[in-house]
């Protein structure tokens, strides 16, 4: 999509995001991937730097919001919550509700690719746009963007499509715990050829999920996915 020639051609982006940039250089340059600019010799700098500000400007933004909203969390809580909205996944959604991709510049490699709506670009130019976002306007120009597109985000159930449900959960309870759940069989019923297994997931000696399925494996990913639920949307405050 072609951006039409007018005074400000970020005027409609810049109300998406809640901030309205002082030097609109800062945010042109937001949007200059590499491969853009690897076939231009006139350009010197792409959006690489911005990136790694606007990511780390972003958590300390994020991480202050929800240490301060969030008393009775522990840090595992915490922790799940700021991945919550500054995820690779989470960051693109955000670029895609805004329509971010029109805008970045791509190489022809790249933008044959499908790269203006591949994940990681989205992610990496939202960094940008928030790092070019700090040095025009400082943390209260971060907070405005943050407040516009990650805070609803947190304040949004929680849906859980967990392909790997232990998986998920070892991750979880790892970062929270230093060690891994614990799977226990309670309950085998049924005939030989059509047995039903019944496994709880405990963590810290609590049950936090009961699953059932034709075999153990299935029981525990049963089991493993409704404690994903559970530890997920105690994390977020729902519940």
């Amino acid at each position: 999509m072609l951006l039409s020639l007018r005074k400000n051609p970020y005027r409609a982006l810049e109300k998406k995001l809640g901030y309205g940039f002082k030097k609109r250089v800062l945010l042109e340059t937001a949007f200059l991937h590499r491969s853009y600019r690897y076939e231009r010799r006139d350009i010197e700098a792409d959006n690489q730097r911005l990136e790694f500000l606007g990511d780390a400007v972003m958590g300390f933004v994020v991480a202050a919001h929800i240490y301060k909203t969030r008393t009775e969390a522990h840090e595992g809580e915490l922790t799940d919550l700021r991945s919550r909205v500054t995820s690779g996944k989470a960051l693109a959604a955000i670029a895609r509700g805004i329509g971010l991709g029109d805008y970045i510049k791509l190489g022809r490699g790249e933008e044959q690719g499908g790269g203006r709506q591949r994940e990681s670009v989205l992610a990496d130019c939202m960094e940008a746009v928030v790092g070019a976002a700090f040095i025009d306007g400082g943390t209260k120009a971060v907070e405005k963007i943050f407040t516009t597109l990650y805070a609803p985000l947190l304040k949004a159930p929680v849906e859980v499509h967990v392909e790997n449900p232990k998986g998920a959960l070892q991750e979880i309870v790892q970062r929270r715990h230093g060690h891994g759940p614990l799977y226990r069989c309670v309950r085998e019923e049924g005939p030989a050829h059509d047995r039903q297994f019944t496994v709880e997931v405990l963590v810290e000696g609590a049950v936090v999920g009961t699953g059932t399925g034709r075999n153990r494996r299935l029981a525990e990913a049963s089991a493993a996915l409704e404690a994903v639920e559970r530890l997920m949307k105690k994390g977020s405050g729902a519940g």
